[in-house]
């Protein structure tokens, strides 16, 4: 059944938009590091968005996304009114929360949003919550402010310095774990560079790091085999055995030659849907 576009807001103009849709029966079962697959048409492939928050009482899901290739460009073409023709889910295993003192939630891009709702979770069972989050610049920053309505701190950096620390997510990590003793867990969503930096940041601390591998997922089910990661020496299926593993265990450098792949072959895609969406 197609699911309705309740809210659409565009958070960076032409690059990032916010979702809520209803879809009342996965809003009862989503927690925090769920995701869902969109599929915009009959013959449109099948895409991973990390769920950014849920309203069990209005039956809604939040979803973020990037435009980068032809099916986020499809979805960004609809708008409020219109329907998502399939979305399946709470799909991955959730984030594992209890209740043990300090966790800095660290997020860069649109990871931001989805790292919002493992945050709120932390805070909803007691755990402190010390947010990480970082952009290029201040226009490109997302959910600073619904982050700051339930998160004991939040540290913001970019790179240009036009907001915050001038530098990057990492050095503001680095100084928290030094200066902070009762830090439990980091948990890091975002672009795999920085999520690779993340653990290695928190490497020599010995503090527990969990990353979420969702760039590399395609089907979403396990059936494709194209989201395999090394973790710990071992293959794992970051849909169905992940998408959060720890990210001291996962092999960083094979997982970006294996999401670069398929470059070429996506650029092909979104420049002929734009040549034919727009009659040229």
């Amino acid at each position: 059944m197609p699911t309705p576009i309740l809210h659409k807001e565009s958070l960076i103009p032409g690059k990032t938009s916010k979702l809520v849709l209803h879809a009342p029966q996965i809003a009862q079962k989503a927690r925090p590091g769920h995701f869902v697959m969109l599929r915009m048409s009959e013959q449109g492939e099948r895409i991973p968005l990390t769920i950014a928050d849920t309203d069990r009482e209005n039956g809604t899901i939040t979803i973020v996304y990037l435009v980068m290739g032809k099916s986020t460009a499809m979805l960004e073409a609809l708008g409020v009114g219109d329907a998502i023709l399939d979305v399946c889910g709470p799909l991955g295993h959730p984030t594992h929360i209890e209740k043990r003192g300090t966790v800095v939630c660290v997020g860069g891009g649109t990871g931001i949003a989805a790292m919002h709702h493992i945050a709120k979770g932390h805070a909803r069972i007691g755990n402190k919550v010390v947010g990480v989050i970082g952009a290029r610049s201040k226009d490109l920053l997302l959910f600073e402010n619904e982050l700051k309505s339930f998160v004991d701190e939040l540290l913001v950096s970019t790179d240009d310095g036009s907001y915050g620390h001038k530098g990057l997510v990492t050095e503001l990590l680095r100084d928290r774990l030094e200066k902070d003793k009762d830090v439990f867990e980091v948990v890091a969503v975002g672009p795999v560079p920085m999520m690779a930096a993340v653990a290695e940041t928190t490497r020599p601390f010995g503090v527990k790091t969990t990353v979420s591998l969702n760039p590399i997922m395609v089907d979403g089910i396990g059936m494709c085999g194209a989201c395999r990661v090394t973790v710990g020496g071992k293959t794992k299926f970051a849909c169905v055995d992940g998408p959060e593993f720890d990210g001291h265990e996962v092999d960083f450098p094979e997982l970006r030659r294996r999401l670069a792949a398929y470059r070429e072959q996506e650029t092909i895609s979104i420049e002929e849907y734009r040549r034919v969406s727009h009659g040229e």
